[in-house]
């Protein structure tokens, strides 16, 4: 916590900020980019989204915190389940929020009406067990806090809530218990963190490969809470194809199979009762999960396509063929413009000649616009055999569509991209332009339609809604399966000027870009999960009788409504 924003996401030593020559830097030492000048991304980003840096909106330095409510029984109850117990005010604000957009503005313009009232850590299962069973004899409302990266408002507290809120942080239970290479199995606690759990599990020779794109700072418990996927999917699968066995504590008991077989037929599978439960019928305390041996080989590419079209086609190919590599992302125009304008400055000449030419090549020999083309990023890993029959394949196939290698520098600043949006959004933010991403699955032959609509539905909304400048709307296919994909949406623009509340607006354009995308065919969620932003949604993507099966199960494991977070129902 120590190390992280708390008005934003990441880390405090890292952003985009303007230099004393005017150009856009980023910060610190974490990233491919670190420390390098962009002095492409100021005249792109003032051109195409019309931000004005010298037009600087200032937040508050502080977000007003109101004071917390004591349930001193429970208090006594748990006082030796708890490594630490916090009621500072800094450590509660931190603990009720995510990282929505309309949180973070929050952060910065305004005020919670709720946050958590105390912060309890925990260090083993069996203190999460005195700590669940004290919240249900004295009625307090506890909700489970891992990453807190989720961007579905599913931390937010419900604000007429009067009982005592406990926000129940589990990053001190963050142990890697043991690792069993002959059966690719590990058990891991359910706070740890993505990224350090990654290199944990590597010191053992093998990987997780789940990796989101919060893997720096979300957890293990929070990934199972929201049935989260990740950028590796392709190879690793999504978490539900991950975990084998989970312990989740309940009011009125433990919940886990007795066994951690690769398959079991004995009734329902208990597993997808947790699995995108989001913190409403207990929390998860520690997971079995399957790992990969450690691939010896990552590789970077990239291929540019003349236009959008192209790219899926030639992605739908891929998908049907099942040739995907571990991740492989069509980003369009847009996309594409914004990462070639984060392309560092370059003290070599030879370089910069290469980079021209390669320009020139693509441009004016092969006729590709600049306002059209868009690009396919690629990762590989494995065996080195293997990952050469994969680019073999996957570079053989894109000429048909039109495509041509772009090379692996392209690709790895594609994947450098990802892990930016959330800083960039942030900076864009101190110039009134208020902006967020949401995702959704589709069938594959609604791809292009779900695409199209919704970036039109979204332009068409901010123009009858006044907003006075034309919106950034963008999109990109991440996830591929035999039956379809899963697209991702960007959009933002400038509030400056606006006589409506930024975040109001901004909620009902997106509710608008919701329901383009069901009406294509699309899903509410593909990973991001309900929370409270799009509960509306539920009952109608599930039927009435699945949404009466969830109320039932959450009335016997939890009668008092102990985990009362408000999300999903």
């Amino acid at each position: 916590m120590d190390i992280l924003r708390w008005n934003g996401w990441g880390y405090k030593d890292t952003e985009f900020r303007v230099n004393s020559d005017g150009c856009v830097e980023l910060t610190g030492d974490r990233y491919l980019f670190s420390g390098k000048v962009l002095p492409n991304f100021r005249p792109w980003a003032e051109k195409e989204i019309g931000l004005n840096m010298d037009n600087q909106v200032t937040g508050q330095e502080a977000c007003p915190v109101p004071a917390p409510r004591r349930n001193e029984e429970f208090l006594r109850a748990v006082s030796k389940a708890c490594k630490r117990l916090s009621f500072e005010d800094g450590e509660r604000l931190f603990h009720g929020h995510g990282h929505s957009c309309q949180e973070i503005y929050t952060l910065r313009f305004s005020s919670f009406d709720r946050v958590p009232d105390v912060v309890v850590y925990p260090s083993k299962h069996e203190d999460v067990e005195v700590i669940v069973a004290a919240a249900h004899a004295h009625n307090v409302v506890l909700i489970p806090f891992g990453g807190g990266t989720n961007v579905s408002q599913a931390l937010l507290c419900p604000p007429h809530e009067e009982r005592m809120i406990v926000s129940l942080d589990m990053s001190e239970m963050n142990r890697i218990k043991w690792v069993d290479r002959d059966n690719l199995l590990a058990c891991i606690e359910a706070g740890a963190i993505g990224k350090e759990m990654e290199k944990e599990l590597n010191k053992f020779g093998v990987c997780l490969g789940h990796e989101p794109d919060s893997f720096e700072f979300s957890s293990l418990g929070g990934w199972v809470a929201t049935r989260a996927s990740g950028m590796k999917k392709n190879v690793y699968g999504n978490i539900e194809d991950i975990v084998i066995k989970i312990k989740f504590v309940t009011p009125t008991g433990t919940l886990e199979k007795n066994t951690q077989v690769p398959r079991m037929s004995v009734g329902p599978d208990v597993n997808q009762f947790i699995l995108g439960s989001e913190g409403t019928l207990g929390v998860v305390t520690e997971c079995v999960v399957r790992v990969r041996p450690l691939p010896k080989v990552r590789k970077y590419g990239s291929i540019v396509f003349p236009d959008f079209d192209s790219g899926a086609a030639y992605m739908f190919a891929i998908g049907k063929k099942r040739w995907q590599p571990v991740s492989i992302r069509l980003m369009d125009n847009v996309q594409f413009q914004l990462g070639m304008s984060l392309k560092p400055a370059t003290d070599s000449a030879a370089k910069a000649l290469i980079d021209k030419a390669k320009k020139y090549f693509v441009t004016k020999i092969r006729g590709f616009s600049p306002d059209r083309m868009t690009a396919v990023t690629l990762m590989f890993e494995g065996e080195p055999d293997d990952v050469t029959a994969q680019e073999k394949r996957i570079y053989g196939l894109c000429s048909k569509f039109g495509g041509l290698n772009g090379g692996p520098e392209n690709g790895e600043r594609g994947y450098f991209l990802t892990y930016m949006i959330a800083y960039l959004r942030d900076y864009a933010f101190q110039y009134g332009f208020i902006a967020e991403s949401f995702e959704t699955s589709v069938p594959w032959n609604n791809v292009l339609a779900v695409c199209e609509n919704t970036k039109e539905r979204i332009r068409r909304s901010c123009e009858q809604k006044g907003v006075p400048t034309a919106p950034l709307v963008s999109c990109r296919i991440t996830q591929l399966y035999d039956t379809g994909a899963c697209v991702y949406f960007y959009f933002g623009f400038i509030y400056l000027g606006i006589k409506a509340d930024p975040v109001q607006l901004f909620s009902e354009i997106e509710e608008e870009a919701r329901e383009e995308i069901l009406a294509n065919g699309g899903s509410v969620s593909h990973h991001h999960g309900v929370g409270k932003l799009r509960k509306r949604y539920y009952v109608p993507a599930v039927s009435e009788t699945g949404a009466r099966m969830l109320q039932g199960i959450k009335q016997i494991v939890d009668p008092k409504n102990i985990f009362a977070n408000g999300n999903i129902l």
